[in-house]
């Protein structure tokens, strides 16, 4: 079994956990605030499927990492956040990191 896949998963569901957040305007919309803690909860189980076949650092680090860089892709196309050249470097060093781990979990 591919435990990349459950991992791959749960940081798409993070990613509309956190994406909902912003639609729920402070839980002041009922919808995207219930569906918060749904997309987190299906997150939290995919993740925890992930950990039992990758090392735990790694699996969080891709998680947080490459979850920051989509949800940081949602804010600039989807909520129109500016998309500053610091932004997009600091984004594909966040990739590039996420990447470094990937393949040192290859190596080990």
């Amino acid at each position: 079994m591919n435990y990349y896949y459950f991992l791959l998963l749960a940081i798409l569901f993070e990613v509309c956990g956190t994406t909902c957040m912003k639609l729920s305007e402070g839980f002041s919309k009922l919808a995207p605030s219930v569906l918060i803690f749904v997309f987190y909860a299906i997150s939290f189980i995919f993740f925890t499927l992930a950990l039992k076949g990758i090392d735990v650092s790694i699996a969080y680090a891709i998680w947080a990492g490459l979850g920051t860089a989509l949800i940081t892709m949602v804010g600039i196309l989807w909520f129109r956040e500016p998309a500053h050249a610091l932004k997009i470097i600091s984004l594909a060093v966040v990739v590039m990191g996420v990447i470094g781990l990937h393949l040192s979990d290859r190596a080990a």
